[in-house]
């Protein structure tokens, strides 16, 4: 079986007026990598779920499989995805 990143589940905890959530979701779009997209603005229980994942409250936080990204930090997203 090739290994392919769409195989690990990918979550984003986002904010509609996030700039780096928005560059984020655009690079996964370009590199073809699916993905939830989490509003946590309009949803609290997400917002606390992420919070217990991270240790943060700010955004984005990024789920690759069981391992949490803070922020927008495409060397550490590309070797999780297996990109690097």
């Amino acid at each position: 079986m090739e290994k392919k990143s769409s195989v690990r589940r990918v979550l984003i905890f986002t904010t509609p007026s996030c700039p780096h959530c928005n560059a984020a979701k655009r690079y996964f779009r370009q590199k073809g990598i699916r993905f939830k997209d989490i509003d946590v603005s309009r949803d609290h229980t997400a917002a606390r779920d992420m919070i217990r994942l991270s240790g943060q409250s700010g955004v984005p936080v990024i789920k690759i499989g069981n391992k949490a990204v803070v922020g927008f930090n495409r060397p550490k997203i590309d070797r999780l995805l297996g990109l690097a």
